[in-house]
């Protein structure tokens, strides 16, 4: 998740999908979508796409997770709250930026992600 120019702020950017058989997953993707990967290690690989990757599929049996970006991840934390959402992750760091999880009042989860 690089390159700030190709990112809209507030807009969906990149979704997670999970596996619990991540080989079996990627293959099925490769076969079916001829769509290529990045390996982050055992528990995870990027979905690549046009100039950047455009999601990825974690080990597990999580729902998908929507990501949006943001220009000011901690901007967007309290327009969440302000809203009526709940912070179900609070911001922390990982190797492209950092991110949160909220709930919207519906309950659906939803993650946001800044390169800073």
């Amino acid at each position: 998740m690089s390159d700030a120019a190709a990112h809209t702020h507030h807009a969906i950017d990149y979704v997670e999908l999970s596996a619990p058989d991540l080989p079996a997953a990627r293959a099925f993707y490769e076969r079916a979508f001829d769509w290529s990967f990045a390996d982050y290690g055992p528990d995870y690989v990027g979905i690549a796409g046009e100039g950047r990757e455009q999601g990825g599929i974690a080990r597990g049996d999580a729902r998908p997770l929507v990501q949006l970006y943001s220009d000011d991840l901690d901007a967007t934390v309290e327009a969440v709250r302000a809203a009526g959402g709940t912070i179900t992750v609070p911001p922390f760091a990982f190797p492209g930026g950092r991110r949160f999880h909220f709930a919207d009042p519906a309950g659906n989860e939803l993650g946001v992600w800044s390169e800073s």
